[in-house]
Formats: C-alpha cells, sequence, structure tokens
C-alpha cells in the first residue's frame, strides 16, 4: 500500500505474470510466486532462516517511494545493546492497551509456528508486512505440528513498509478492545526487539477481493448479499454500537475476509480513528485510505465522518454489483472510475440491467439488485447528510440474500439482454455494432485485470477449484 499525489494511500502490487497457469490453482496461486519475492528486508534483525523472505520487501517499498507519503516512523534496525533493546521494548509495551484476553507470543514461538516463515507458510502481503500460515496451542502460544491445534494467520511488520509502528498500535489496541462476529478475531501479537507480529485467526476463504476480480467462477448473487450484509453490520458495530466510535477509514473489498461459510469479517485497523466527540461533528485528520474508495469531501477537507466509511460502503456495494473494480485503467475511456460510469444508470429502469455483473447471465434477484442499487446510489450521495447510517443499511440488505425472484426467468431481462447487442460501441470508429455474444446473449468475460493501486488481502488461501454454493435458507 502507498500513497499516491494526493495524499491517498493506494495499493501497489499489480497482476503479473501468467494469469492462466495460475487461475488453474485459482487465486491462492499468486501468493506462492507473487509474494515470496515480495517479502524480505535485509535490514531485519531476524535470523537467517527468514532472511531470505524478508529482503524483496525492502525492494518493493523502495520501488514505491516516490508515490509514498511518511505514514509513521519505522523502529530502526540498527544493532543496540541487550540492554538498550529491553528498554525499547518495555517503553513501547507501556504504549499498548491490550485487553488481557490476548496472548503475548515471543519471536521464536512465532517462528516455529510458521515453520520458520517459510514460503510455503506465506498467505500475502499487505503495506503492514507479510502474513504466514501457523499452527499453536488450541489455548495457547507454543507451536505445535501443522494441522493440528489451532490455525493461525501470522502478520508481521516489514520494517522499511509503508505501516509502521504507529499502525501496529493501532490495530492491536482497537481489536483488543472491539469484539464482534463480523470483525477479525485477534489472538495475539509479539514485540520483541524491533520485531512487530500479529496473530489471527485464519480466514479459509481469504478476501471478497479475491472472489470478486480473481476467480474464473462468479460470485453467487445470494452469497455476494449476505456479505454485504455481513461487511455492513462490522460498520453498524463500530459506528453504533461500540463504547467508543470508531471510523474504520479503509473499507473495501481486500479488508473483507471470509470464514467456511462466507461470513464477511472487517479486517486491518491500522488506519482507524476514533470518532468525533460531544459537539464536533467530524475529526480532522490527514487524508488517508485507498484511491477510489475514500469520499470525495473527506479527500477534499480531511474532515473525517462516519458518512465517509458509508461512501466506501456503497463503492464495495456497487463493485459487487457490477463485478468491476472501483479504478480500473483497463477499461475503456469513461469506465476507469467506477462510481462515475454508474451514477447516471442508478436510478434508471432500463439501464440499471447494464450495471449488472454480466457474469452473473440473469442469475440475480430483480428485486435484490434493484434495491441494492438504490442503496449503493444513497451511499454514494456527494451530500455526506443524505447518506444512511449504517444501521439503516442493514435493515435494507437483511431480506436481499433469500430472494429468489431470478432475472433469467424475466421476459424484461431477457429483452435488455437483447437490447444490449444494439448498443454496443466500436471502439474504434465508435458506430454502433454488432459485437460476438455467447448463445445467451452475454458478453464474453472481460479479462479480469488488477489495475494499478491494488493489492492482496493478508488473509487469502489456496481456494477450491468448485464454485460456491449459496445456503438454501440464504441467512447470514
Amino acid at each position: 500500500m502507498g500513497l499516491d499525489g494526493d495524499g491517498i494511500k493506494v495499493e501497489s502490487c499489480e497482476s503479473k505474470g501468467k494469469k492462466k497457469k495460475k487461475e488453474k490453482e485459482d487465486s491462492g496461486c499468486w501468493i506462492k510466486l507473487r509474494f515470496i519475492g515480495g517479502c524480505i528486508s535485509s535490514k531485519s534483525k531476524v535470523d537467517s532462516s527468514i532472511s531470505s523472505i524478508s529482503t524483496n520487501c525492502e525492494n518493493k517499498s523502495k520501488n514505491d517511494t516516490s508515490k509514498d507519503q511518511p505514514v509513521a516512523p519505522v523502529i530502526s534496525s540498527t544493532t543496540t545493546s541487550s540492554a538498550e533493546s529491553n528498554s525499547s521494548t518495555s517503553k513501547h509495551e507501556e504504549e499498548l492497551r491490550v485487553s488481557s484476553r490476548l496472548r503475548k507470543f515471543t519471536f521464536n514461538d512465532l517462528k516455529l509456528a510458521t515453520r520458520n516463515f517459510r514460503p510455503e507458510s506465506l498467505l500475502g502481503e499487505g503495506g503492514f508486512g507479510c502474513v504466514f500460515k501457523g499452527w499453536i496451542e488450541e489455548n495457547g502460544t507454543a507451536p505445535v505440528k501443522p494441522g493440528t491445534g489451532l490455525t493461525v494467520a501470522v502478520k508481521t511488520l516489514n520494517h522499511d513498509g509503508l505501516q509502521g509502528h504507529k499502525e501496529w498500535l493501532a490495530e492491536v489496541n482497537y481489536l483488543s478492545d472491539l469484539i464482534h462476529q463480523n470483525l477479525v478475531n485477534l489472538i495475539g501479537y509479539c514485540i520483541e526487539d524491533d520485531q512487530r507480529l500479529l496473530v489471527y485467526e485464519f480466514m479459509p476463504r481469504g478476501s471478497l477481493e479475491n472472489h470478486l476480480f480473481r476467480r474464473s467462477l462468479p460470485l453467487p448473487w445470494s452469497i455476494r448479499m449476505k456479505i454485504a450484509l455481513g461487511a455492513a453490520k462490522g460498520l453498524a458495530f463500530l459506528h453504533e454500537e461500540a463504547e467508543r466510535p470508531v471510523i474504520y477509514r479503509d473499507f473495501k473489498t481486500s479488508n473483507i475476509l471470509l470464514d467456511a461459510d462466507y461470513n464477511a469479517k472487517l479486517s486491518d485497523f491500522g488506519l482507524a480513528k476514533d470518532g468525533p466527540e460531544g459537539d464536533k461533528t467530524h475529526v480532522s485528520t490527514r487524508v488517508m485510505g485507498t484511491y477510489g474508495y475514500a469520499a470525495p469531501e473527506y479527500v477534499m477537507t480531511g474532515h473525517l465522518t462516519s458518512k465517509s466509511d458509508v461512501y466506501s460502503f456503497g463503492v464495495v456495494l456497487l463493485e459487487m454489483i457490477t463485478g468491476r473494480r472501483s479504478m480500473d485503467k483497463n477499461r475503456p475511456n469513461g469506465e476507469h472510475n467506477l462510481v462515475e460510469w454508474a451514477r447516471p444508470q442508478l436510478g434508471e429502469r432500463r439501464r440499471f440491467y447494464r450495471l449488472i455483473d454480466p457474469r452473473l447471465e440473469g442469475h440475480f434477484s430483480i428485486k435484490g439488485a434493484q434495491k441494492a442499487a438504490q442503496l449503493a446510489a444513497r451511499c454514494l450521495s456527494r451530500d455526506s447528510k443524505v447518506r444512511p447510517m449504517m444501521s439503516e443499511v442493514v435493515e435494507a440488505l437483511k431480506p436481499l440474500p433469500s430472494l429468489k425472484d431470478m432475472a433469467s426467468s424475466s421476459y424484461y431481462f431477457q429483452t435488455m439482454q437483447a437490447d444490449r447487442v444494439g448498443f454496443s460501441l466500436n471502439t474504434k470508429d465508435g458506430l454502433r455494432t454488432q459485437r460476438s455474444f455467447s448463445r445467451n446473449g452475454q458478453l464474453p468475460p472481460r479479462s479480469l485485470s488488477i489495475p494499478n493501486g491494488s493489492h492482496a488481502s493478508p488473509h487469502h488461501y489456496q481456494f477450491p477449484q468448485n464454485s460456491p454454493k449459496p445456503k438454501p435458507d440464504g441467512k447470514s
């Protein structure tokens, strides 16, 4: 994750290499090949068993320095005496407001739990650093044999990365206090010399980003709405139910993780901020987040409110409806920015169907899609005061996963599909021409290339080849 010229933190990993070969293993394979070279720091004080995994993270961050803006001071890795190291560790531990429920790990515990941070344990990489799969005791901190005990995701702080000790502290302090079924569970932490690691529950289905944009098979409509509902519940808890209101500030598809049953959980609280208190209407802060998801008023003024998160939710909901990324420079001119492209079509019935992800091939609820589009439009209102509260969003989404009025059986939808043939434009001369369609009238699927500014969620895994099946009752 980096910062663009406007100070918006943008993701820097791009899709590289042999896509077709990687699609065969689904998205889990990019973890092994794409990020092994991206997780290394020659300055790191880890032992030689992981130095080969730490050196390229430094190279990646150096390559991105033209887009970076200082985020937080990074702890120096210069060799110090053991007395100085112990003093530094104690000082930083004092900054933690950790709950007694969190487990404190030693670095050696986590080294052994992840099998020496070997490449085969690598799950992914974010702006914070690299994430490895590990196994620990069910109720303790000792490492256990792979496949036994409790499976965890161990996130390491890259010493030369784009997020530092300040963000690490924020992650620990928020997640040690915030307990909710739609927030990822922080199990423990390690702070030892200049090592900073976090231990989370392992999320077996990875991120929403992976399912929407990297799998060859489309995510079913009911599952999309179930995920939207779960993520909305997570934000509603932060805004309206937590003891201290929290503004998440980095709501996006890569930060929505999925358990085995596709229940959504929010992760990565490094950018979270306490909400305004008393008579204050907003929090003034440096503009950070991810370009394409950040609310326009926040970008322009630095005034942060819970409605900034609502806007970001609207962007993600639109991504689920359309199957398109918030920013995609590989799209034709006029379609790079998802919100600007979709906004004119959200309120028009005849144009509305052109928004729906064509890979669904009509297997979506007409009423559900219309309600979801209307909700997205409200969340994306340019006037932040008009946007709904997240509790209202939750109520609007509750019935959507179980709606069964599939568009594929609708005469009106079939008519719209036929109309799409006539409205296809020739990109060379601008004339309306008929493009090739499959037998059912669908456009051939676009190549799902990864645009500049996207990166991996830290909790990805190697996905099964089978398409996910929605539960019969559609309940979340």
